[in-house]
């Protein structure tokens, strides 16, 4: 591994622009737009230890028509269980688009001996998914052991070929709650592109604070510095705590305004916001009629 060097992070004028691209204001037909691509970045995800097959059958049912009286409606991006139902899922979603995520490497803690960790993403890939969402060891990394994490995310990106098809692509959660500074939060996103992560995530949903503004900010800033020193695209998935249509608008200037229009697709961005579908529903259809609809309209898997 060659040296990873990081710039420091402005704290507050790293806060003070997130703010600020908070406050633009959308017109209706960019809104409407806004709130459909919304849709289709949206994770949907179940991780619980209750998690069924008929509860997962729902859900992918959700993912494929997240409106089922309105066909336009565009389909989320994916779904995202545990490796043990990866197989339901994928048969759920059979010939939809939708693609099956699965989390692993001892998720959400990551404290795990690696050839467990490794055998965790070899059984997801065999049962078919299509991409694999792992997590950092935050105690390695915050104990300057950054070889380790490095050497565990080139690992799990390898375990992630599959001789039958193209390789499954690796999110790898940094858990930014339990990372303490910006400039931490900066040096794990460098660290994970330069051991080839497709996508960098901001937490696992279990651990308060998850995705905000600034830290989405942080980790944007960090894949265009990356863009622009290598030229590879690496996509940013924010989870955790983004539940209302306006916060994911505003992500979306986040988005735009750091990266471009170019990461504006499901392939380089992703909202790890299950709860979130049903106010975009909400206020795209406040958008389209001019009066909300109940959310109790709307299936809540």
């Amino acid at each position: 591994m060659s040296a990873v060097r990081s710039p420091a992070i402005d704290k507050v004028a790293l806060e003070e622009r997130a703010a600020a691209l908070g406050k633009r204001s959308i017109k209706k037909e960019t809104k409407v737009a806004g709130l459909r691509l919304a849709i289709s970045m949206c994770d949907l995800t179940t991780l619980e230890g209750k998690d069924s097959p008929g509860k997962v059958r729902q859900m992918c049912a959700k993912a494929v028509r997240p409106d089922p009286g309105d066909s336009s409606i565009p389909s989320v991006a994916a779904v995202c269980v545990y490796s043990d139902l990866v197989a339901t899922a994928k048969r759920a979603l059979a010939g939809s688009g939708v693609k099956v995520a699965s989390v692993s490497t001892a998720f959400p803690s990551g404290r795990s001996p690696l050839p467990v960790k490794l055998a965790d993403v070899r059984r997801a890939v065999a049962a078919g998914a299509d991409e694999i969402d792992m997590v950092i060891d935050r105690g390695a990394f915050l104990a300057g052991d950054n070889r380790r994490v490095f050497d565990e995310i080139v690992a799990a990106r390898e375990a992630c070929a599959r001789r039958d098809g193209p390789a499954a692509r690796l999110k790898v959660i940094l858990e930014t709650g339990e990372l303490e500074t910006y400039d931490n939060v900066r040096r794990a996103s460098d660290l994970a592109m330069a051991a080839g992560a497709d996508f960098i995530k901001t937490s696992t949903g279990k651990v308060s604070p998850a995705a905000t503004p600034p830290v989405t900010l942080c980790m944007l800033e960090a894949i265009r510095d990356h863009w622009l020193a290598t030229g590879e695209k690496v996509g940013m998935k924010p989870a955790g705590g983004i539940r209302t249509a306006k916060q994911a608008l505003h992500y979306l200037v986040l988005v735009k305004e750091t990266l471009g229009a170019g990461w504006l697709n499901a392939d380089l961005f992703r909202f790890g916001a299950s709860s979130l579908v049903n106010d975009l529903l909400m206020q795209l259809k406040k958008e389209e009629t001019g009066r909300y609809r109940s959310e109790e309209e709307f299936t809540k898997d």
